[in-house]
């Protein structure tokens, strides 16, 4: 089978999905090729609103054929190929079943592949199944009874769970598009394979992780909740895993332990695992009504059906530091992401359909190694510090500080939200606040620029009456746990660091597609059972 990529095809609003065909017919026929021989199908859509009076629909039209062809150099056309995972089976035997601690994306699809080998790994993590975790999520948003071990950061599915479902990445690898066909197969919409920005939203993405997981256990793995690792203890050639469910004898131990698990790395310090700070963001959720941004976005066609809620993504990186929007949430809610005692963070969800009242984003600053001392140990130590600040300034009880845009930008406190709703605890669980006294100086002033920056592009972005809700620590991990070019811990070769808890990666296809790559590494050392 051959496939060609027609890409850059644009049609109006009033136009079908078979004008951007018959305009990929035409280029295919213009090189030459005989265009009834190909089967056509949308690959990519995205939307080109730059002249709010003429929105764009932007086609990547796929072409293929079992004809053999030849492109000429001039060609418009672009040859397609697929990313098939193949594993290389190492010779050395498996002993001890391999232990994946993390259900995250990253821990979840490095166990499948390994289950789909005969591997028959063991993934355990500390929170609970999606259904505990949106019941523990929900008693924490409404009555803030927070369940450390089992929360919007801990448990199947991961920090993911409790998301806007987001599959856009900034990472170039031809595995991204096997992770969606995966989420495909256990449950996620088809039309993720063709959108631009895929996202599939939190309510739909519960269903596929149940799926995810019950097909490991299926295929002979052992999935395990409420099981915390505390400890590592390393033999010659064993490690032993030290859990509240019991101890565990493995080979190999795959580290997926997400961003939020900081006692798990402050145990991996205490025992002198090789581990650096990297830089991180921290910052606030923005609220806007979502009608407005579509305004501001989609002018007169804000409400069309083939446009849908509005997306955007902002930056400036010309100040002092970097200052960017992250993780952006049409119709979308701010929810408690606290995992730990007497700390606020916040983070964003919505559900698939985006149809919720409010948008809202993170608006974050970077934070450089030097803010913090360049010591692993004390990035952590930074993002603890902002959350007991937050905690404070909301009176307690884990309700979060917030602030008008218009009194954040003049320093004043002395205005409510009224016509924005703010989302977080079903907005009954927020408190009018000064937000400077919860972020350091250099973030407040970088923040200020930039929502003037971000108001020039979006009309409205720095409106008198957003709503500021802090803070937003959870961005990325502060530190990185250093591994070799075979995935495995400098410190040593039985364990593998991956995804976004151990650095090396950052939402959730880029979390997955390091899962993939340490199940390959490990399956390249030691043969199958």
């Amino acid at each position: 089978m051959t496939k060609l990529l027609i890409q850059n095809i644009k049609i109006s609003l009033h136009e079908s999905e078979s004008t951007a065909i018959s305009k990929a017919k035409k280029i295919v026929s213009q090189d030459g090729l005989n265009s009834n021989s190909f089967a056509y199908s949308i690959f990519k859509k995205s939307i080109d609103a730059r002249d709010k009076k003429n929105i764009l629909l932007v086609y990547s039209v796929l072409a293929e054929t079992y004809s053999t062809i030849k492109l000429k150099d001039s060609s418009k056309l672009k040859l397609m190929t697929e990313e098939e995972i193949i594993p290389i089976y190492g010779d050395e035997t498996i002993n001890n079943r391999p232990i994946v601690v993390g259900m995250g994306p990253a821990g979840m699809f490095c166990a499948l592949l390994l289950a789909e080998h005969g591997y028959n790994p063991i993934i355990i993590d500390r929170g609970d199944n999606v259904q505990d975790r949106v019941n523990a999520m929900e008693q924490f948003a409404s009555h803030g009874i927070l369940d450390t071990e089992s929360n919007v950061q801990f448990g199947a599915g991961g920090a993911g769970t409790f998301s806007d479902g987001k599959l856009t990445t900034r990472i170039n690898d031809s595995k991204c598009s096997y992770i969606l066909r995966r989420f495909v197969e256990f449950g996620a919409p088809s039309e993720i394979l063709t959108k631009a920005k895929p996202h599939i939203g939190t309510d739909i993405l519960r269903n596929v992780v149940n799926n995810i997981l019950s097909r490991i256990e299926e295929l002979g793995g052992t999935v395990i909740y409420r099981c915390r690792m505390d400890e590592l203890r390393i033999n010659n050639n064993t490690i032993e895993v030290i859990t509240t469910k019991g101890n565990f004898t493995t080979d190999a131990i795959v580290l997926a332990i997400g961003h939020s698990a900081r006692d798990t790395y402050r145990m991996l310090i205490n025992k002198n695992f090789t581990i650096e700070p990297k830089p991180f963001s921290v910052g606030v959720r923005i609220e806007h009504l979502r009608e407005d941004i579509d305004k501001a976005l989609y002018g007169d066609f804000a409400g069309d059906p083939k446009l849908g809620p509005a997306e955007y993504n902002l930056s400036d990186t010309k100040g002092t530091r970097g200052v960017y929007t992250f993780c952006m949430c049409p119709g979308g809610e701010v929810v408690p992401a606290t995992s730990q005692e007497y700390g606020v963070c916040v983070n964003g969800m919505s559900f698939h359909a985006r149809d919720g009242k409010n948008s809202n984003c993170a608006v974050n600053v970077s934070v450089n190694t030097s803010d913090f001392g360049n010591d692993p140990l004390r990035g952590i130590i930074f993002q603890e510090d902002l959350e007991k600040k937050a905690y404070i300034a909301g009176g307690g009880d884990y309700y979060a500080p917030i602030q008008l845009m218009g009194d954040f930008m003049s320093g004043k406190v002395k205005n409510s939200p009224s016509r924005i709703t703010p989302s977080y605890g079903y907005g009954n669980r927020t408190t009018v606040a000064d937000l400077s006294t919860v972020l350091p100086d250099f973030v407040t002033t970088r923040l200020r620029e930039g929502f003037s920056i971000f108001d020039r592009k979006i009309q409205g972005f720095a409106a008198n009456d957003a709503v500021l809700t802090a803070v937003e620590t959870r961005t990325s991990a502060p530190l990185r746990i250093i591994r070799n070019e075979s995935m495995q811990s400098i410190s040593n070769p039985h364990i593998y660091p991956c995804g976004e808890g151990a650095g090396y990666a950052g939402g959730i296809m880029s979390s997955a597609v390091d899962g993939i790559k340490v199940a390959l590494s490990i399956m390249n050392k030691y043969k199958p059972n």
